[in-house]
């Protein structure tokens, strides 16, 4: 059984219950203190034997139950029941991410890694059955997303990505390409990687990686961010604001600049191609026509067939409870009277 909201944007209307109960204890005490300004409160009532402190409360719960049914019903909540196997044509792609302590760099508005979260981004826009992953790296490569058609899913995940999530730093590309090989789970599929970074403190032997990418028929892509001219690495504080910039042992400030040439030559050793990913729609449409010239290829997919809405239930039950509080008066019911359930005497 698998779940979907319509319009989840209707849940913040459950903030107002909070609220509402709020003002509601405030009009029980107000209530409370003008009764006890006509003198005892036994006697009042007892002058009022008829009022019941029970039916205000069981009204005020079942309106709003009924509130509650009925911003679920606007939110529309759908249940899928289906799930029906699916072929597509399209090619299975890894984006590898770079996002080491340079990737912070702001000689590209808003920075380094900010750019290539939105050119990643805006890639995955432009894509129609392929499949894609999601790999991280600094100092190491971890995995961050699986194979996956959800794009909305991998958006996500990719916004959420940031330099803190590798203790160790630096640039391992050929980590990140020997872990992107790894995705790749289908033995006939069209295979590419698209890294982006701005190709510093790279290690050694980061084009092996691409040397075994190129015996497996994996194309790799890379996408440099960045400037020649370069720029410092701020640190910031937790909120946000700037601390210092990046300093090396003799205590100058680092500057991190694009190193297009190892980007270049991983590029070459795969038959992929570099593109600068500083101007988006450059970049865009680079990449569009390298991927036209990639051979797609048939896979089979699971996806949810018939989605069936529910929000019909909600609103018969919001309308049952509004009905039912229709018949509650403030008056004491006799059969509640004989419970005697605050043991009145």
């Amino acid at each position: 059984m698998y779940h979907q909201l319509e319009n989840p944007q209707y849940l913040y209307l459950l903030l107002i219950i909070p609220l509402l109960v709020v003002v509601f204890l405030f009009q029980l005490f107000w209530r409370r203190k003008k009764r006890a300004e006509f003198g005892d409160l036994e006697l009042v009532q007892r002058l009022s034997p008829e009022a019941s402190s029970f039916k205000p409360v069981l009204k005020f719960v079942t309106l709003s139950l009924a509130l509650v049914a009925i911003i679920i019903a606007l939110v529309n909540p759908k249940i899928g029941t289906k799930m029906e196997t699916v072929k597509r044509q399209g090619i299975d792609i890894v984006f590898a991410l770079d996002i080491s302590k340079s990737m912070l760099a702001e000689d590209i508005a808003p920075n380094r890694l900010e750019k290539s979260k939105q050119l990643i981004s805006s890639i995955i826009s432009t894509l129609g059955n392929d499949r894609v992953g999601i790999v991280g790296y600094a100092g190491s490569a971890y995995p961050v997303l699986p194979m996956t058609t959800d794009y909305s899913i991998a958006k996500m995940y990719l916004q959420n990505m940031n330099s803190n999530m590798v203790s160790s730093q630096g640039t391992a590309l050929n980590d990140a390409i020997r872990l992107s090989e790894t995705y790749f789970d289908a033995v006939d599929t069209s295979k590419l990687i698209i890294l982006v970074s701005d190709g510093e403190d790279h290690g050694a032997d980061s084009d092996l990686g691409s040397e075994l990418a190129k015996e497996k028929g994996i194309k790799i892509i890379t996408m440099g961010v960045g400037s020649e001219n370069g720029g410092p690495i701020p640190i910031k504080n937790d909120s946000g604001s700037l601390s210092e910039y990046k300093k090396d042992s003799k205590g100058e400030t680092v500057i991190t600049k694009l190193n297009t040439d190892i980007l270049e030559k991983i590029a070459k050793n795969t038959n992929g191609g570099y593109i600068a990913g500083n101007n988006t729609k450059e970049a865009l449409d680079r990449l569009k026509n390298a991927m036209d010239n990639i051979e797609k290829t048939e896979f089979e997919t699971e996806q949810i067939a018939e989605y069936q809405t529910q929000y019909q239930w909600f609103l018969a039950f919001a309308f049952f409870l509004i009905l039912i509080d229709v018949f509650f008066f403030e008056k004491k019911t006799a059969w509640i009277q004989k419970l005697n359930l605050f043991n009145n005497k």
